[in-house]
């Protein structure tokens, strides 16, 4: 438990409302979070934070604090009432915690959470969470794959999941935030079966053109890549092209010259994520021949005219015939 006074760890007075107590979470539990806050001590504090919120936030446990006060870490703690929550967590990755936020706290840490999310989960690497984000024994869980499109993926949108045991059927509606990656989960407990938790993996699917990342981060992050086929001379004497983003279509000026393999970038046309960064659309330049089996005997002389007065492409060292 945390040393420190509960309101003070929140920075409210002991008469603060709950509105006041969940706007002083918010502020701090985004400040802390070890997926946005690299500093050593970010862990600890945000634990702390989450520990003071974890009883501040519930009207029972609060007064028991409030009557025990530095005797309720001594066995006065209020058991969680009231219906199921959903938990970020780093489902069966390292560190084996899990944080707990009620239904209103979920929308505001949507993207701090589920955008931020690295392989092995939020707290991979970092301290395992203790106190109000509790390490326990692993509840019972169903596995569902959530697949969503690429589109909803990088812009948000609403997945409604139909769930059926014994025989009935519900619906549940997961809000999916702008810019989450693939492989992010979200347990939404007491929501499976018989009141066990429900794991949720996503699964975001292919778009005919863009792609998210590149090389190691290939199919994360905010930045987008699609090729841009351009033909010889287009590539040569350069032109104006119209480039399709997330939202509409752009004009994109190609520079005479340019080589096959160019990336020529689009500032913050790329995913927009919760937290209000944009990530940049760039444009990997593919020059297209012209098919050789519709060319004339004069269009293949002219291309071999034009080639012999461009420079000589492989030269360099390491080339034969190079000096």
């Amino acid at each position: 438990m945390s040393k420190r006074n509960f309101y003070e760890v929140l920075g409210v007075e002991k008469s603060a409302s709950a509105d006041d107590i969940r706007k002083a979470y918010r502020k701090l539990a985004r400040q802390y979070h070890p997926d946005v806050n690299k500093a050593k001590d970010a862990a600890t504090k945000f634990n702390e934070v989450q520990e003071a919120y974890d009883v501040l936030s519930d009207e029972q446990k609060r007064k028991a604090y409030d009557r025990l006060g530095d005797r309720y870490a001594e066995g006065g703690r209020a058991q969680p009432e009231g219906g199921p929550h959903y938990t970020w967590t780093n489902v069966g990755g390292p560190g084996g915690g899990d944080v707990d936020f009620d239904m209103e706290d979920l929308g505001s840490m949507f993207e701090t959470l589920f955008g931020g999310q690295r392989s092995g989960g939020p707290f991979a690497g970092q301290a395992r969470p203790r106190g109000g984000a509790r390490a326990r024994a692993a509840p019972s869980e169903v596995h569902h794959q959530v697949e969503i499109t690429f589109h909803t993926a990088a812009v948000g949108g609403t997945e409604r999941l139909k769930l059926s045991h014994n025989g009935k059927a519900r619906t549940v509606e997961v809000n999916i935030p702008p810019g989450v990656n693939p492989g992010a989960q979200l347990r939404m407990r007491g929501a499976g079966p018989d009141g066990s938790d429900l794991i949720l993996t996503i699964k975001v699917g292919e778009h005919p053109l863009f792609r998210r990342g590149d090389g190691a981060e290939s199919g994360r992050g905010l930045d987008l890549y699609l090729d841009l086929p351009l033909t010889i001379a287009e590539a040569t004497l350069g032109t104006k092209v119209s480039v399709p983003t997330l939202t509409d279509a752009v004009e994109l000026t190609i520079p005479p010259g340019t080589a096959s393999g160019r990336k020529l970038r689009l500032r913050g046309r790329g995913i927009k994520d919760g937290e209000g960064r944009h990530g940049d659309l760039y444009a990997v330049i593919k020059i297209v021949p012209p098919d050789p089996e519709h060319l004339t005997n004069h269009e293949r002389d002219l291309l071999e005219q034009i080639s012999a007065k461009g420079p000589k492409v492989r030269a360099g060292h390491g080339w034969p015939g190079s000096h």
